[in-house]
């Protein structure tokens, strides 16, 4: 029997990336940065995206989220509280969006023309890392509240990021966080990986992502291909 499960799971994955790769290469054609967040369940994304919805409309930007939970629409409702289009993913009981998800509430909806579409992820640290979704940036969260080993403990979600976001930074004295002790985990894990040290509270850090958000969105128009005439 193990064979057929694991036979099943690679064709499950196979599709899932063939499907992602049209996402992707639709995104691509729209102009659209498309951002996955990542973390366990608790970390401060739906916080630190409501704030970065917010922030980057004040300065002109058009964006969008779908955000995915296994059940209540709570995270999709607060974060509609900063203007931006939101739809909600429920899953019912499965711990991860797959790119078949996103294809079907992008359909039928017209959030109008975008420049970024964030998808938050179900809170989940192991089955998130094997699902692409067409994103053009895996962003993993790590909070100060859940100790600086975790990316050593799951180290696949981590690897399979593009950058990582520490959150809660507000928080850090208060639970005696090690800040180099957690960005050397990350570093262990990722060589290289850019990270964010940021608190959607009080705004620490949120410039330094924003600009970053924004530079990805210009490297990715300047990728797409030209209209025909």
């Amino acid at each position: 029997m193990e064979p057929r499960i694991v036979e099943v799971r690679k064709n499950l994955l196979k599709k899932n990336d063939e499907l992602a790769r049209q996402l992707r290469a639709r995104f691509l054609a729209e102009g659209v940065l498309t951002v996955n967040l990542v973390s366990s369940p608790g970390t401060g994304k739906t916080a630190l995206l409501r704030r970065t919805l917010g922030d980057l409309r004040r300065l002109g930007a058009s964006v969008a989220a779908l955000v995915g939970d296994l059940a209540t629409d709570n995270d999709a409702r607060r974060l509609a509280e900063s203007g931006a289009p939101v739809r909600q993913i429920t899953t019912g009981g499965c711990c991860h969006l797959d790119a078949e998800m996103v294809a079907g509430h992008l359909r039928n909806w017209d959030p109008g023309p975008l420049d970024l579409l964030f998808i938050e992820n179900v809170g989940n640290l192991v089955c998130t890392a094997s699902y692409d979704l067409g994103e053009s940036i895996r962003a993993v969260l790590l909070s100060t509240t859940e100790g600086e080993d975790k990316p050593l403990k799951y180290p696949s979600l981590f690897n399979s990021a593009d950058v990582a976001v520490i959150t809660k930074m507000d928080l850090a004295v208060a639970c005696e966080f090690d800040r180099q002790a957690a960005r050397e985990a990350i570093l262990t894990v990722r060589p290289g990986m850019r990270i964010f040290e940021t608190s959607a509270k009080t705004g620490q850090g949120m410039e330094d992502w924003l600009r970053f958000l924004a530079t990805s969105r210009e490297l990715l128009s300047s990728r797409r291909e030209p209209r025909p005439c």
